[in-house]
């Protein structure tokens, strides 16, 4: 084991006073291996934390870029970083912070493939991902590789934090959730969106549990779901217990090599029957591009519907959309077309598609969901259209 300098003695010495975590907890930070999954609003904070507080590597597994929309909470990078790699803005500002440190980009983030593999290279796993498939995946893998999973998540004005460690006796992801919501019934939040400061509390917090786990201080968050309201500034804890019968963790599970069509089918919605394909061929989703061709052919009988909220519409809009917020749907029934082709479009997709899904139902035949929304409208149509 690694012992630490007189330099990094003086830079970790406010630790080091502290006598539950002393020169020893100190050296157990320094010899620590943690991955960080997904650099964006949990991420950031846990990682600039971990970074600070002497993690000896720190590993960084994200295939996304940097979007102007994410710097407003995801503090690892800087407007300069706009369509850079994640995991390379992350570790020009981890080495930045501490020198001490390395830093391992994982490009190709974590997929069902490499999960169990890469996980069991690190000592502890932080979940900063923001989308059911990642976090069973997450907690699946982080089972097998024995690793202990640090888990955080924030909804508008809400945080939840615990620690998943079935190795040492705990419970998993799967015993609290057994199974994913359905298919887009739970928004992102580039749906309905988030408080930044929020992610730095679930973030930092993520951080602390991962020190404790590692220098062995404290009750880490096992079995304990610790709910934060940032509105009220309160916090709460549920309890929960391991389940005999968890498909994950329970002495029965199975083995079976992890499927990466398993974990994409939670985040892909299921049609409905009311939502197959009629008799007419219309899909229930199309392209920006088919979208576009169907908008701007004269034959076409097609109407834009923007089913997001006035405030959203006030900052972009696509020339001729008709604007009704997805909430005032069911009163305006009696004003849509059924001889027309309705494209529904939202931000990013996911209300639009339960509009879709929900006009369907109602016996609209020609209506489709636009994939994407207009954020896909704008990097593949229009790029000057002002974004958020």
């Amino acid at each position: 084991m690694s012992r630490l300098s007189p330099n990094e003695l003086a830079r970790y010495s406010r630790h080091v006073l502290l006598p539950e975590i002393g020169e020893e907890g100190q050296t157990l930070l320094k010899n620590a291996r943690v991955l960080i999954v997904g650099a964006g609003g949990l991420g950031s904070p846990a990682a600039l934390y971990l970074a600070a507080a002497g993690v000896g590597t720190l590993g960084i597994a994200d295939f996304d870029r940097v979007d102007a929309s994410n710097l407003h909470r995801q503090l690892l990078h800087r407007d300069d970083q706009v369509g850079s790699l994640k995991t390379t803005s992350a570790k020009q500002r981890l080495e930045e912070t501490n020198p001490f440190i390395e830093v391992k980009e994982h490009r190709d983030g974590v997929t069902a493939e490499n999960a169990e593999q890469r996980f069991a290279e690190y000592d502890v796993i932080v979940d900063g991902t923001d989308n059911f498939a990642s976090r069973y995946l997450n907690n699946d893998a982080a089972v097998r590789a024995e690793r202990p999973l640090v888990f955080g998540s924030v909804y508008k004005f809400e945080g939840q934090v615990s620690v998943f460690a079935p190795h040492l006796g705990g419970p998993c992801y799967r015993c609290l959730f057994p199974n994913p919501p359905p298919a887009g019934s739970v928004p992102g939040c580039g749906e309905v969106g988030v408080l930044g400061a929020l992610c730095g509390v679930i973030g930092s917090w993520q951080a602390l549990e991962a020190i404790k786990l590692i220098t062995g201080i404290g009750s880490p968050l096992m079995g304990r779901l610790l709910i934060y309201d940032a509105l009220n500034a309160s916090t709460s804890t549920l309890p929960f217990k391991r389940m005999p019968d968890c498909p994950a963790c329970s002495p029965g599970a199975a083995q079976t090599p992890l499927s990466a069509a398993a974990y994409e089918a939670i985040n892909c919605p299921t049609p409905s029957i009311s939502s197959t394909m009629s008799d007419s061929e219309i899909p229930l989703e199309i392209s920006i591009t088919a979208t576009k061709a169907i908008l701007d052919d004269p034959t076409s009988k097609a109407r834009l519907i923007d089913v997001r909220e006035p405030h959203e519409f006030a900052i972009c809009s696509i020339a001729g959309a008709v604007q009704i917020p997805m909430r005032q749907i069911p009163e305006h029934l009696g004003e849509l077309p059924r001889d027309e082709h309705l494209l529904i479009h939202c931000h990013h997709g996911g209300r639009s598609l339960r509009v879709t899904e929900y006009l369907r139902d109602q016996g609209f035949v020609a209506v489709s969901n636009v994939a994407g929304g207009i954020q896909a409208w704008a990097n593949e149509i229009e790029p000057d259209m002002l974004r958020y």
